[in-house]
């Protein structure tokens, strides 16, 4: 008799609902999801943003650490339709940024739909339209949906999930283990022996965090690494490389760079951060692994108080055995080891995604879209965004015109949404 009790209260706390979208669902809230919508209400096309967190753009408000700023600047970061204030700095914070993206949603009167965790998106070929199921939580309560929509926008990003590592006896060590999203600030680790595992930007600059904080950070570097500084000479090596680009082949522009990057930042490998055979923009287009921009990292690991490390063998109750045979106590783990994303675990539709997301570009078959997927970060999320917004206006003006009717079939009565 418990047990009916239970299912039936089980059964009264999952809803159902079936929602008609006279537009695109777009399925995350971030700046890639935000500019998609700001540049489909130009176009005059409504939508949905289904967004699984309670606010926008969670990866900068739950998971960046405080101390961190854009690491391009802020021209070649701002959304479609709206520029930066002109009072920011070159080089916005994290608050700033995340004030910038509010601005931005207020001023497009984007609205998303939060708590709305997506389960599963299938395209109906007889109906030729997308399902997209939801669980929507608001507290204890859980209610699901089902979005009936004739496009779809994926843009939950390439950062939706932490990728852990497996490193052997990671489960016996003792002390603290976090991953990068979870770090704030080094004060907690002050007076700490810290290792950082990821050589990426985020764990040179955690680890430049941690030694300004009075940690002792040690940071694994197993393989190659391209470092470039931030700026050359006064100007943005991004901007600079942008503009060499207009002229001069990927080729000579990568050695350029690495001219540059001698000049200005010196012989690295001594220090045990060994470069790739590719260029730095080579790499990047093949790899898609993103040149580290220095901002102070360096110095501190010339002075020693950053160390670098090989690769690790594995851990132990209190220390980590490296590759080389070394062994180092060690106080706590930080893991820079990274993100991916979740959209294989829910989007059904395998020739346009692929296990990368989707690198080849921001349009698939039967109006399936996606944004911010191609590696460029968030001026490439701004480039799709607009290539989106244009080629779904395009098709809502052509069918708007024709006055074509469709008659769903649904074994729920379907609420118009608009």
């Amino acid at each position: 008799m418990e047990d009916m009790f239970r299912l039936v209260d089980c059964e009264e706390m999952f809803s159902k609902r079936c929602i008609w979208v006279n537009g695109p669902v777009i399925v995350g809230a971030g700046p890639s999801g935000l500019a998609t919508a700001a540049c489909l209400k130009e176009q005059g096309v409504p939508f949905m943003v289904l967004e699984r967190a309670e606010c926008i753009a969670s990866l900068w408000q739950k998971r960046t650490y405080d101390r961190l700023k854009l690491h391009l600047p802020k021209h070649f970061c701002q959304l479609p339709n709206f520029p930066f204030p002109q009072h920011f700095p070159q080089y916005p914070s994290k608050n700033q940024f995340i004030d910038y993206l509010q601005s931005y949603a207020r001023h497009f009167d984007i609205n998303p739909r939060f708590n709305h965790c997506v389960q599963s998106a299938k395209y109906d070929e007889i109906s030729g339209l997308w399902r997209v199921k939801t669980v929507a939580t608001c507290g204890s309560v859980k209610n699901e949906f089902e979005y009936i929509c004739r496009w779809l926008v994926v843009a939950t990003g390439e950062n939706a999930e932490c990728v852990m590592p497996d490193i052997e006896g990671l489960g016996e060590f003792k002390g603290d283990v976090i991953h990068a999203c979870e770090y704030k600030c080094g004060e907690r680790f002050k007076g700490k022996k810290v290792l950082v595992v990821g050589c990426g930007n985020s764990g040179m600059e955690l680890s430049l965090d941690l030694s300004n904080h009075n940690a002792s950070p040690s940071i694994v570097v197993r393989s190659s690494v391209h470092v470039l500084p931030r700026e050359v000479f006064g100007k943005s090596t991004f901007e600079l490389a942008t503009l060499m680009l207009q002229w001069l082949p990927l080729w000579v522009v990568d050695k350029i760079l690495l001219v540059l990057a001698w000049l200005v930042l010196g012989n690295i490998d001594k220090f045990g951060l060994k470069r790739p055979s590719e260029g730095p923009l080579l790499w990047k287009n093949t790899k898609g692994k993103t040149p580290v921009l220095d901002i102070g990292t360096l110095e501190k690991i010339r002075s020693g108080d950053i160390k670098v490390v090989p690769a690790i063998k594995r851990f132990n109750e209190g220390c980590v055995e490296l590759v080389n045979g070394e062994k180092q106590d060690v106080d706590a783990v930080v893991l820079a080891t990274g993100y991916r994303s979740n959209v294989p675990s829910w989007l059904q539709e395998g020739e346009f995604l692929s296990e990368n997301g989707f690198p080849n570009g921001w349009k698939g078959n039967v109006g399936v879209y996606a944004v911010g997927f191609t590696r460029r970060g968030l001026s490439g999320a701004s480039f799709d965004a607009i290539k989106i917004a244009g080629d779904i206006g395009q098709l809502w003006k052509q069918e708007t015109k024709q006055k074509k009717h469709r008659t769903i079939a649904c074994h729920r009565r379907c609420i118009s949404q608009f």
